[in-house]
């Protein structure tokens, strides 16, 4: 059976490949549709080229539709791994599309075009959340939608859900993560330093829980709350996955696109066998994470009466715990690294980015640090059995954990939760429970007004008005038409209207 497995994975590659190389060869006047020339890891970290260039490059790979000339798509079927990106099916054999495990978008923008869902109709730009449409469907192997094996009104599916977040201060909270692990790394060391003391994991006002160390060097994490053992915060990931935006997007170009990056592949090498190598490149990823790192920052607006109950109501009832209102930095420039060492964050840095600088525009504090209001702690929680996953890959503990909800921009972005199950800010609020069910029985038993109050300052809290429009200008501005003499031509002025 083995041997039969290896023999049809072999053909399927060579034919697959084969299939896909003659169809690129002839397609005369087809291209990729990302540019040939791009940045290189190399020229950033050089300051070669400027920041809005920089960012006008991770602005082109943020909204470009890829296609298969660019490397978009897995190859052949891996008859081993169907479930990874590289060697999955496409559903119903289409060839380009599978969607219930990735190959679900063409690029970063369909998953990220929705800055207000409050108004109507929607204010869309670049960056936003996405709409229910847009939920990715994570690593399923069983799907029952017809609820047939039960018929409990439960479809069962053993993957994950996940609704798109918007991007917006991503760059400070990245930020806020990288000096809360270099604080739990330095505790760690403390711990080492003096076995069988109890170190507490504070930082930064959020508590992890207590570490202690034997003897014989071995850490005990069982007293660690909120945060793997590798004691990296991981603010990115509805699950508390990824420490920084590159680690975030190596895995989503594949997933979503089936982009391969060399720093993930290798370079000049074709693992999924699609006949393009090289497919995303380190500048590339660089690129994208300044552009993100830079996009404009959520805002409060100023506070009605019943809007500055509501804030105190928040607070009052415990809501405050999780979703702390504001986390201060140590330092108002963002390090990016390449290669990342997630235990140290302030090693391979190529660039900074000044979170105190247009258009992120952070004040900065007296001493050189940043405040975040984002409403959230960046630790994981229990939320309960009625959240609960039946992710199969993970386990009954992480099934029931998430990251706690950044609640900067909360106006703006329904619907709610990690699976935008919550179509109002009510049932979001009623659907917590674990760790959260006392918060949410005292907002349960609040006067109507205090409810109202409490929803008046949640919806003061606002996405940015018009993300990255001027730079998305600037990129599709026309270079001005050239005369013989190599003078730009004279444009004509128009007709005035008799309007």
């Amino acid at each position: 059976m083995r041997r039969l497995k290896a023999r049809l994975t072999t053909c399927l590659a060579v034919v697959g490949c084969c299939a896909l190389l003659a169809h690129a060869e002839d397609m005369p006047g087809e291209s990729g549709a990302l540019p040939k020339v791009r940045i290189t890891q190399q020229e950033i970290a050089a300051g070669a080229v400027t920041r809005e260039s920089i960012r006008q490059m991770g602005l082109r790979l943020f909204t470009t539709p890829m296609n298969r000339l660019d490397g978009y798509g897995d190859g052949p079927m891996n008859l081993e791994d169907t479930v990874s990106p590289g060697g999955r099916p496409t559903l119903q054999g289409n060839g380009t599309f599978l969607r219930v495990n990735g190959l679900d978008a063409q690029s970063c923008l369909e998953c990220h075009s929705i800055v207000s869902a409050a108004s109507i109709p929607p204010r869309l730009g670049i960056g936003g959340v996405g709409g229910s449409i847009a939920n990715a469907i994570i690593s399923p192997t069983e799907m029952d939608p017809a609820n047939l094996k039960d018929l409990d009104g439960k479809a069962r599916f053993n993957g994950r859900f996940a609704n798109p977040p918007f991007l917006f201060g991503v760059g400070a909270v990245e930020l806020l993560g990288l000096e809360m692990t270099a604080d739990l790394q330095a505790y760690a060391q403390e711990a080492l330093d003096h076995p069988g003391r109890e170190i507490v994991l504070l930082t930064k006002g959020v508590h992890f829980g207590v570490l202690t160390a034997n003897t014989d060097g071995a850490l005990d994490f069982s007293g660690v709350t909120g945060v793997d053992e590798d004691l990296v915060v991981k603010p990115f990931g509805r699950k508390g996955e990824f420490a920084t935006t590159r680690e975030f997007d190596t895995g989503a170009l594949q997933f979503h696109l089936g982009m391969q990056p060399t720093e993930v592949v290798g370079r000049d090498v074709d693992p999924d066998s699609d006949g393009v190598r090289n497919e995303i490149r380190p500048g590339d990823l660089s690129a994208l994470g300044i552009f993100t790192a830079t996009l404009e920052r959520p805002y409060m607006e100023r506070l009605s009466p019943s809007a500055q109950r509501g804030f105190d109501a928040f607070r009052d009832v415990g809501c405050a715990g999780c979703h702390m209102p504001t986390l201060d930095t140590q330092r108002h420039r963002l390090p990016l690294r390449f290669p990342e060492q997630p235990s140290d964050p302030w090693v391979n840095v190529y660039y900074q980015v000044d979170l105190t600088e247009a258009p992120v525009k952070f004040p900065r504090k007296r001493r050189g640090g940043i405040t975040v209001p984002l409403f959230a702690d960046l630790k994981r929680h229990d939320m309960g059995a009625g959240l609960r996953e039946d992710f199969a890959l993970a386990t009954e503990q992480r099934n029931r954990e998430f990251t706690t909800a950044r609640l900067w921009g909360v106006a703006d972005t329904a619907p709610y939760l990690h699976d935008g199950r919550a179509t109002t800010l009510t049932d979001a609020i009623l659907l917590h429970g674990g760790e959260a069910q006392s918060v949410r029985a005292a907002f349960a038993d609040l006067s109507d007004e205090s409810k109202v109050d409490i929803l008046t300052f949640l919806r003061s809290l606002r996405t940015p008005k018009n993300p990255a429009v001027k730079l998305a200008a600037s990129m599709n501005r026309r270079t001005p038409a050239r005369s013989k003499s190599g003078k730009p031509k004279k444009s004509r002025k128009p007709h005035k209207s008799s309007r």
